[in-house]
């Protein structure tokens, strides 16, 4: 059993380490702020989510192979990803919309609801 759930774990891991790659892609390749700050918000986000949860699956390995040291990790760990799914997309989305009232330069929109009430707050 503890064999399977470290392959699960690194599996996690490995998921999380493509997501931050193809983000920093992302980053390199698009074309404006706005655009770049989405990509690094993943980054941020499904590439921690990753590495989160393949550390929850090696706490509940390490609880059923009877480590007292599990639990310490499982708290630690799921208090990152709690505070981590609460503060990267909305730090990445204050962040953006302070740049897009500051005016920074961006590629047309297909949708701009910003534009549309900017002046209200």
């Amino acid at each position: 059993m503890s064999e399977i759930l470290r392959y699960v774990s690194d599996a996690f891991v490995v998921l999380g380490i493509f997501f931050a790659f193809a983000g920093t892609v992302g980053l390199l390749r698009m074309p404006d702020a706005f655009c770049r700050m989405q990509s690094s918000t993943n980054i941020a986000t499904l590439g921690l989510y990753g590495a989160v949860i393949g550390g929850l699956v090696k706490a509940v390995s390490m609880i059923l192979e009877g480590h007292e040291l599990g639990w310490t990790m499982l708290v630690k760990i799921a208090l990152i990803g709690l505070f981590s799914i609460l503060a990267n997309p909305i730090g990445g989305h204050s962040i953006a919309k302070a740049a897009y009232r500051k005016g920074v330069e961006h590629t047309e929109f297909v949708c701009d609801k910003y534009g549309e009430d900017e002046f209200d707050d």
